[in-house]
């Protein structure tokens, strides 16, 4: 057992991540559930396995034409706490904080705690994902299997590791059995797995097959044999065939469209893009994993973003084009451990200014400040829509912004401008902001440190304390 002394310590060390989940969960509670044309979908669907065993959205023995394992877990939860979407919608919350956990993990894999942290809070703070986690949709618990395949998958490269191998094939067979975008997530571990560089034939070859055998095995398993369908019967979706409406301009700039107006924010995505920048720019000034791990994110959400737009434009399909508040998800993580990577960039690239000639400190200093206020004000603006997304009746996920085409959802019991939920969001955020401060302090007291000094010894050298990162 813990003693008191070792749990005290326990929390301590714990706290950043604590504070982010406890403080996202505070902040959920006044929003939503928010429904779709799609939630009835898949309440039906739920339904339909309570009652015939199989993924029927009728009685006339129609196969919803998704994988089915969410619709499984979802019965599961209607069968014990009974049928409701409020039930419903909190099996997702609960995946959201799951998915918000695993980005802190994968950060931290990737780069380093600090950003891992980061990472974490842009996460669950966005938009995007506040509205989706509250929603009765099988794309957060897609995304939760992908995020611990993915990092499983990182952990079996970097050790060599046939085990843990297995334990990502594993869930990437649960990721694919829930949704076909699990597929995403693979271009992150090729990559990877081409910087390592493993030697072993033998090895390879046995990573490759324990990771691969429980996905195809389980599909063969439903598709084919309890289904009695193809392997291919999951591109038979309507997705693929539906083409956009014709009176609908299609553009490529959807996708921004999409992420600086409803989707992230425009500090999110120029925090994103400023911090890739600095990776790109001061490489020589950073960590090769650091650099290494931006490439990784970089790789992941241009062939993520770039799919789906030969989907939509090229192929003229209207269901990317419209929903891409679902079709480009998994490329979220990124965007966060993008933006959150900045933290860490701008305190190293502050720690390097002391070895700088006087006019290059004071270029690392104006960018490292311009990033530290970037992420704040992206974590205050991601805050602020919340407060508007918890009072609105009706939201759609537009794709261009002058017509109101895109993915809609709507909530039957909006709270009031007054209510005391607002208080619990507020409350939520200080305790996620205090997560954040805690792991950040001493890049704030370097900081003004740094600036205190600039003010009273322009002309000196100064003699900067230096950085610690986790």
């Amino acid at each position: 057992m813990l003693s008191k002394h070792n749990l005290k310590k326990l929390l301590k060390q714990n706290y950043p991540i604590l504070a982010i989940l406890i403080g996202v969960s505070l902040i959920s509670i006044a929003m939503g559930p928010y429904l779709t044309l799609d939630t009835d979908l898949e309440f039906s669907t739920a339904q339909g396995i309570l009652k015939w065993g199989y993924p029927y959205i009728n009685a006339w023995g129609n196969l919803f034409n998704e994988p089915p394992l969410g619709f499984y877990t979802e019965a599961a939860v209607f069968q014990v706490f009974g049928f409701s979407v409020v039930n419903g919608v909190a099996l997702i919350t609960l995946f959201g904080l799951a998915c918000t956990f695993m980005v802190y993990k994968l950060g931290k894999e990737l780069y380093n705690e600090t950003t891992g942290l980061f990472g974490a809070a842009f996460f669950a703070l966005a938009p995007w994902e506040l509205v989706l986690s509250r929603s009765f949709l099988i794309d957060v618990q897609c995304l939760l299997f992908s995020l611990i395949y993915l990092y499983f998958g990182i952990l079996a490269i970097r050790k060599d590791s046939v085990k843990l191998a297995g334990f990502a094939g594993i869930f990437f067979a649960a990721a694919l059995l829930t949704k076909l975008y699990a597929v995403f997530m693979l271009l992150p571990l090729l990559l990877l797995f081409i910087v390592h560089r493993p030697l072993n034939k033998k090895q390879i070859i046995s990573q490759l097959g324990v990771f691969s055998l429980p996905a195809f095995l389980s599909s063969l398993l439903w598709y084919q044999i309890i289904m009695g369908k193809e392997l291919l019967y999951l591109f038979q979706h309507n997705d693929f065939k539906d083409l956009n409406f014709p009176n609908i301009p299609v553009s490529y700039m959807f996708v921004a469209n999409f992420l600086v107006n409803d989707g992230l924010g425009v500090f999110f995505v120029s925090a994103v893009f400023i911090s890739f920048a600095i990776g790109l720019i001061f490489w020589k000034r950073l960590s090769k994993q650091t650099v290494i791990s931006d490439l990784i994110c970089i790789a992941a959400i241009l062939s993520i973003l770039g799919l789906v737009m030969y989907l939509a434009v090229n192929l003229n399909l209207k269901a990317p084009y419209n929903s891409a508040v679902k079709y480009i998800y998994q490329s979220l993580p990124f965007f966060s451990l993008g933006a959150a990577s900045l933290v860490t960039k701008a305190g190293l690239l502050l720690k390097s200014e002391k070895k700088s000639m006087r006019a290059k400190r004071a270029l690392l200093m104006g960018v490292s400040i311009v990033g530290f206020f970037l992420v704040a004000m992206a974590l205050v603006a991601n805050m602020a829509t919340a407060r508007e997304l918890a009072s609105t009746s009706y939201l759609i996920f537009r794709v261009q912004p002058d017509i109101d085409f895109g993915y809609a959802f709507h909530v039957d019991s909006p709270i009031s401008q007054d209510s005391i939920l607002f208080t619990f969001q507020f409350i939520g955020f200080l305790v996620v902001l205090s997560g954040l401060l805690w792991i950040g302090r001493k890049y704030i007291e370097n900081l003004f440190r740094l600036m205190y000094k600039i003010m009273i010894t322009p002309h000196s050298v100064l003699n900067v304390k230096q950085f610690h990162t986790k």
